[in-house]
């Protein structure tokens, strides 16, 4: 139906926007010969389509939606053209679609038969129509292109490109491929010596209606077939074809008749019950770590001081402990099943998504603001500090989550990025567990009494330590609204300290009225939510945030490692994001020092950022590919054609220097 809509669109659109003013297309394609014609010989041509960044074409089979493209082709007498070859596609989920596509440049390639009686010019001329689509939004484009081949002449001058761009295509499978229809599922058997190494293979069907696009793929080894078991949409295909991609960009052309296929054997690439223990172990530990991190460490401290008020009873501390874990868990289980809602509606977005948000940038503004208070004693907010109360605790254990969020430190990008790609209970899960790391130190003081018996009793020496903890507090307000500015511009900075001010007046008074007995609490509240709502109402939502791009490097682009790897130079990738808190003082600490620098100045490292404070799609889709959900990520690419090193989340100047200073 998606696809017959589309077809529909195009047929209405493309007419009606050739009477508007012209636009620039996204895609635009070149017509390349390899070389010269030979009479009575043929000519490789390519088809280039250059690609704007987060725009995709479509493969020969879209998938559940889209159109391929459409040639026709003006050719001399007597010359013709074998079938186009596609280069193996990708998969690109978009509103719990699947569509198989090209998100880069890439050429499609053919073989033009040469009239024997050519001379001269031999004119190539073609008319083609294709879609151009982003995460939201598809444009028909057409345009023309031709190619003028002189007949006779020396060799292929193209050759180097040629073969880069034949590397890109599907091998054909030499023995055939079988494949049994067995219920609901179809299986492939492909000939494939072990020997082969795969990474996440993946087929792709090359004509629609067999497969089922957006179920999930298995396969197995058996002896030296790989079955790929797939399931079945509709009908009893007599034959199938597509194309088996292997991983880094390899792909076998598979065309599989009816026949046996074997049972048993050793799986490949399954997600399953392994996957989902080792993410949610990597969350939990991550999660652990998180406590350490400036905006959520004093909150751990205030509940760790409510213990100490406590006296130690138990049955009060364990009930505190449970209700804190219990909103840790629901907070961090919430915000993943956010995240995984907002991209199944067809968004590339990642783990702090909330935070590429200037509005949402606000309310942690004002939340850090009000802790800070609280820790100088301005005011009493009976979530951090109040009676022994279930409600409170939860409310901490959910306010805890969500300021934890801008970090995705060590254990934490693979384990996200793993919850992911897993089925919806197991990525639920691995956000809940990072909930539940959060929580682990204030259960264990809990529920260990001769820990909590150890805990300092209350005095003088509580004050000045909320004091001291107030400081990170403090800087993380100054943190939000530095990204305020980055986010919003010079009137999200502007409306950021004017809610500043009225918050910690009002804060101020509401302190005061507690000290005399009176009562504010209702009404500070309200007023408090009333001024979070409006602040986040006022401020711009548009993103007013470039990329930043520190001196001495470049805004990364895919296009710019694959360039700089092809002169040979090594190349340093780091992904940040101004709200990221490990990313900064990385960047501090490691790769904004003079050493570092120097390093790379004298090995000729072309240093790239990639700045993702917007949630920039194009890194977003990158870094899944990664099979990360957020930022840092830093990768090296020594000199040649080695494959990128991922380098810990945590750097020392010496893990750079180091490897700068290698011989090549």
């Amino acid at each position: 139906m998606l696809r017959w809509l589309l077809i529909l669109f195009a047929l209405i659109a493309t007419p009606a926007a050739a009477q508007l003013a012209p636009r620039e297309n996204s895609i635009k394609p070149e017509l390349v010969a390899e070389g010269p014609a030979v009479p009575g010989g043929e000519v490789e041509l390519a088809i280039l389509m250059h690609t704007k960044p987060g725009w995709h074409g479509y493969w020969i089979n879209p998938g559940d939606a889209g159109l391929p493209m459409k040639i026709d082709w003006q050719l001399p007498e007597g010359a013709s053209l074998a079938p186009l070859r596609f280069p193996v596609p990708d998969r690109l989920l978009v509103a719990g679609i699947v569509n198989y596509v090209y998100e880069r440049d890439h050429a499609v390639l053919t073989r033009l038969k040469v009239p024997a009686d050519a001379k001269g010019m031999l004119p190539i001329r073609a008319s083609a129509q294709w879609l151009a689509c982003t995460d939201k939004v598809c444009v028909p484009e057409r345009g023309e292109f031709a190619l003028d081949i002189p007949v006779g002449g020396s060799s292929a001058s193209q050759r180097a490109r040629f073969d880069e761009w034949r590397r890109a295509l599907p091998r054909p499978l030499v023995s055939p491929a079988k494949f049994a229809i067995k219920g609901d599922q179809i299986e492939i058997a492909i000939p494939l010596p072990e020997s082969v190494e795969i990474g996440e293979p993946y087929f792709f069907p090359s004509d629609d209606g067999p497969i089922d696009y957006a179920a999930p793929q298995s396969f197995r080894r058996s002896d030296d077939m790989l079955v790929a078991e797939l399931k079945r949409r509709r009908g009893e295909p007599a034959s199938l074809s597509g194309v088996l991609a292997l991983g880094d960009g390899r792909g076998l052309e598979i065309k599989a008749v009816p026949g046996n296929v074997p049972e048993g054997g050793s799986r490949i690439g399954d997600r399953g019950f392994d996957a989902v223990l080792l993410a949610i172990l990597g969350a939990l530990v991550g999660g652990l770590l998180l406590n350490l991190m400036p905006c959520v460490f004093p909150i751990l401290a205030l509940k760790a001081l409510h213990l100490a008020r406590s006296g130690g009873n138990e049955r009060e501390a364990r009930r505190d402990a449970l209700a804190y874990a219990a909103g840790a868990v629901i907070g961090t289980g919430l915000l993943g099943t956010a995240l995984l809602a907002i991209r199944a509606g067809g968004s590339a977005a990642g783990w702090a998504f909330q935070l590429q948000d200037p509005r949402t940038t606000i309310v942690l503004l004002l939340l850090a603001v009000a802790i800070t208070l609280n820790l100088l004693r301005a005011f009493e907010l009976p979530v951090l500090a109040g009676e022994h109360s279930p409600g409170g605790s939860f409310g901490t254990g959910a306010l805890a989550a969500f300021v934890a969020t801008p970090c995705a430190g060590p254990f934490l990008g693979a384990a996200l990025g793993t919850a992911l790609l897993l089925p919806i209970y197991g990525s639920v899960a691995v956000f809940a567990a990072l909930g539940l790391g959060l929580a682990i130190p204030f259960l264990i003081i809990a529920f260990m009494p001769a820990l909590r018996t150890r805990l300092p009793q209350p005095g003088a020496w509580m004050v000045r330590l909320q004091r001291f903890l107030a400081i990170p507090m403090a800087a993380t307000a100054v943190g939000c609204l530095w990204l305020l500015y980055r986010q919003a511009g010079v009137i999200g900075l502007v409306a950021g300290i004017l809610a500043v001010v009225v918050l910690a007046l009002l804060l101020i008074w509401t302190g005061t009225r507690q000290r005399n007995g009176a009562p504010a609490g209702w009404a500070a509240l309200a007023a408090v939510l009333i001024l979070t709502a409006g602040a986040a109402l006022l401020v711009p939502r548009q993103h007013a945030a470039e990329a930043r791009v520190p001196i001495g490097t470049e805004v990364w682009s895919e296009a710019a490692v694959a360039k700089y790897r092809a002169e040979g130079w090594p190349v340093f990738v780091y992904f940040t994001a101004d709200w990221c808190l490990t990313c900064k003082a990385n960047e501090a600490a490691a790769i904004e020092r003079e050493a570092v620098r120097d390093a790379f100045d004298k090995a000729g490292v072309k240093v790239l950022v990639g700045d993702w404070t917007n949630g920039d799609p194009a890194i977003t889709r990158f870094l899944e590919g990664r099979g990360r959900a957020g930022v840092p990520l830093y990768l090296w690419y020594a000199s040649g054609n080695a494959e990128a090193e991922e380098l810990p989340q945590i750097l020392t100047p010496a893990m750079l220097t180091d490897r700068a200073l290698r011989p090549r």
